[in-house]
């Protein structure tokens, strides 16, 4: 069996003396991994980097082998965040959160043209942190996706869309700044930029994470009885230290 498709590097570890075991996300195949020998070269060092974007040929001789890989790059955006420690710290992040959350050999082409938008997004972003709110926005998708989507169009209890406050932890529907009021105390706060109000500050962009970081525990990772990924408690941190 052999299929060729493009995706971007999840995670690369290695395997015997020169091997590495490589997960992809890819565009048609979903997150798939394989075996990619000769991985410590001078030539596949650079290459395996999460967040780069390969063109990979997949074999194997039955479906449900691990299989192997041949991987050419397309774009090197690792070493084009390389410079900013934020932007590679969300970067990782969003690499490990895909890894352990997108079914294996599902395809899910909505996740992976939004990590490609994200890392778009980290690439060009001139000024500040503004990036992030891409990030949340990404996280998002991929909760709807995965079959855990936020309703923040309208407040659960009146049926408005004006002053959108907080979001429900049980439902995940947007709640107004009057509704909420009284059980504010109880409920996850929404930042402004995903109702179209301001760009992102940090107390926003922060909150953000915290929404986002809240259902994939729930839904996700901890329906898997795992925490959430490392990396991503990383990014969080390095993104709160901005702040101080």
């Amino acid at each position: 069996m052999e299929w060729t498709d493009e995706g971007v590097v999840l995670a690369s570890r290695l395997h015997g003396e020169s091997a590495a075991i490589v997960v992809l996300l890819t565009r048609e195949h979903g997150r798939h991994a394989g075996l990619v020998r000769s991985a410590t070269s001078a030539r596949l060092r650079g290459v395996l980097q999460p967040g780069n974007r390969v063109e990979a040929t997949w074999s194997a001789r039955l479906f449900e082998h691990l299989g192997s890989f041949r991987i050419e790059l397309k774009e090197s955006h690792a070493s084009e965040l390389f410079d900013d420690a934020l932007k590679l710290a969300g970067l990782a992040a969003a690499s490990a959160v895909a890894e352990r959350s997108v079914p294996e050999r599902e395809s899910h082409p909505e996740i992976y043209e939004g990590l490609l938008a994200l890392i778009g997004a980290m690439e060009t972003a001139a000024l500040g942190e503004a990036w992030i709110a891409a990030y949340v926005g990404w996280e998002i998708g991929l909760l709807a996706e995965l079959g855990f989507g936020l309703d923040l169009s309208q407040c659960a209890v009146t049926g408005n869309n004006d002053e959108l406050a907080y979001v429900s932890p049980r439902s995940g529907r947007a709640v107004s700044l009057s509704a909420g009021a009284p059980y504010r105390e109880k409920l996850l706060t929404l930042p402004g930029f995903l109702v179209g109000r301001g760009g992102g500050e940090q107390e926003d962009l922060e909150a953000g994470i915290a929404l986002t970081g809240f259902f994939l525990e729930r839904h996700v990772f901890g329906a898997q009885g795992e925490p959430l990924p490392a990396a991503r408690d990383r990014f969080v941190e390095r993104l709160r230290a901005t702040g101080r």
